[in-house]
């Protein structure tokens, strides 16, 4: 009778149910966004740059020089390779030094490198600037009488930008696919940007992108590197800049410079130390990395210690962790807005039917059944409202997941002045589906209430006037 009651009337059905399928679709979407953009911005930090486990001498973290650092030996690297989940060992050896070119002059995070194994974890080479729009360039792509009024305009906005590819520079641009045949191959042969590579063995430096504009150098230029070595000593150099390393966070970005690890080793006076041995992992669930970590405790001994990537960026997770309750004091705002709309749909539902009710009452029907019946229509109506929206919602989500919101202009260039990369990402199907569903399966269950004490404190002669 409740099945057959729905379709009585289907526009009633149909408006009551599509409530609660936004609410699902909504709720699905947003929570998806938000925690795609945390994971986004957590894999972002740890794989530029730290890693998910490292083994450090127990002082460094605390107090980052160049004395303390430690030796590997290569039979523990080889113990620490035979794990399941440790894919390769990449060793750093990272300190702090003035950097200086001309009359400009900054602190800088020199790390040291095996470009090869670097691969692995922060994929560096992948970062190297491959386009850059100089004021030169932008002239020389404008005078083609092929390119749009509106690229030359967007060419003048984000003159002097670096890109890794050349897709981020045609969606910048504004440059659809169906015309990127003509255009791209113009603007690519002008703005093209040629690095060098640096190796073992051969002194060279590759720096942040933020940080050449910063020091007004490029490729071929000589930085002069001046800090202080192991035990107190004196460590300078001087190295040609070889490539321009564009960094997802923009606050490495603008201090980074790399050097060949024995390079580096000789110039900070500690041949053969490292200031970290970072562990590549396989699987980076929580999980797995707790279980890892509890497998290479016994491995390493003093002055050694593991560290993992919560301890190492404690700050980002507190500032991620903050925002993540301020979003779900938003989301909840959102779910309260979403209870109303259900709500308000229910009552409007229970008003419409007022009189049929007084009828069926006053023939025989039993109060409580009749109660039962419209819990089971709502229940009906919630199910389909559910399942429409799950049905929705996932097709969003796993486009959204490939393909990620990526901001341009004054947005993205505020982003990235709070230090995070224009992007917001969406998260895979996960618990937080299950969470979701569940919340709104909650409210169809409150909003419930309403119409059942309606119909057991209903007074039927009222209801027949209705």
């Amino acid at each position: 009778m409740a099945w057959r009651n729905l379709w009585r009337n289907r526009r009633r059905t149909v408006i009551t149910s599509a409530s609660v399928l936004f609410a699902v679709v909504f709720a699905l979407f947003f929570r998806s966004l938000q925690l795609g953009s945390y994971d986004y911005m957590f894999k972002s930090a740890i794989e530029s740059y730290t890693g998910y486990i490292q083994i450090q001498h127990h002082d460094f973290w605390e107090e980052r020089i160049v004395d303390n650092t430690f030796t590997i030996k290569p039979e523990l690297n080889n113990r620490i390779l035979q794990d399941e989940n440790i894919l390769a060992t990449i060793p750093r050896f990272e300190s702090f030094a003035l950097a200086s070119s001309g009359p400009q002059t900054k602190g800088v995070m020199v790390i040291g490198i095996d470009p090869e194994k670097e691969n692995y974890l922060s994929e560096v080479e992948n970062k190297l600037v491959r386009y850059r729009l100089t004021p030169e360039a932008v002239s020389r792509i404008k005078s083609d009488r092929t390119i749009p009024e509106k690229v030359g305009n967007l060419l003048d906005l984000y003159q002097g930008n670096s890109y890794t590819n050349s897709g981020r520079m045609q969606l910048d641009l504004g440059i659809s696919d169906k015309d990127a045949g003509s255009l791209m191959p113009v603007i690519e042969k002008e703005a093209r940007f040629e690095n060098g590579h640096i190796s073992m063995g051969m002194p060279g430096a590759w720096i942040g992108d933020k940080l050449s504009r910063y020091l007004e150098i490029g490729i071929g230029d000589t930085l002069v590197l001046i800090g202080q070595g192991y035990h107190a000593t004196s460590a300078a150099g001087k190295y040609e800049i070889k490539g321009i390393v564009k960094q997802p966070a923009p606050d490495i970005d603008n201090k980074i410079v790399y050097l060949p690890l024995d390079v580096c080793q000789d110039l900070f006076n500690a041949p053969g130390n490292l200031t970290s041995l970072v562990l590549h992992v396989g699987d980076n669930s929580d999980r797995a990395v707790e279980e890892t970590l509890n497998r290479m405790e016994p491995l390493i001994s003093e002055p050694c210690r593991l560290i993992e990537w919560k301890e190492m960026n404690e700050v980002l997770v507190s500032q991620l962790d903050a925002d993540n309750k301020s979003g779900m004091i938003m989301i909840g705002i959102l779910y309260l807005v979403i209870a109303f709309g259900v709500f308000g749909t229910v009552l409007m539902m229970t008003a419409e039917r007022r009189r049929e009710f007084g009828v069926l009452v006053a023939i025989g029907m039993q109060k409580k059944k009749l109660a039962s019946v419209v819990s089971l229509e709502m229940l009906y109506i919630g199910f389909l409202g559910i399942l429409g929206g799950s049905f929705l919602a996932i097709p969003i989500i796993l486009y959204g997941q490939t393909h990620p919101i990526v901001f341009k202009g004054t947005f993205a260039k505020m982003w990235e002045d709070f230090g995070f990369e224009p992007i917001m990402a969406f998260q895979g199907i996960d618990y937080y589906f299950l969470w979701q569903i569940f919340i709104v399966a909650i409210m169809v269950l409150i909003a419930l209430m309403a119409p059942v004490r309606r119909i057991l404190g209903m007074n039927v002669v009222n209801a027949l006037k209705a």
